[in-house]
């Protein structure tokens, strides 16, 4: 955790790109109590992404980014199935 606050967090996390940020912040901005929520790969050679998530009222920023989290495992998961289900037909 680079720093962390009241109501913002800013974490930094190995060997993840765009990719899984940008569907990820997608999430986060879905959520009405997001204020921010935003990324950032400090170095194009790094396999560090940076993630910030500032929240409105008195939400946790680590309650959101999980269940953010959690609903992009879910659309992984769909995903998956689907595209299991075509490969197979």
């Amino acid at each position: 955790m680079l720093s962390k606050s009241k109501n913002e967090i800013k974490i930094e996390i190995e060997n993840v790109g765009h990719t899984l940020c940008n569907v990820l912040q997608k999430k986060l901005l879905e959520n009405k109590n997001v204020d921010l929520a935003g990324y950032d790969i400090p170095h194009p050679l790094s396999a560090k992404s940076v993630i910030n998530v500032r929240m409105k009222g008195t939400s946790k920023p680590e309650t959101a980014l999980i269940n953010a989290a959690k609903e992009v495992i879910k659309i992984n998961k769909s995903f998956k199935l689907s595209l299991d289900k075509s490969l197979k037909s």
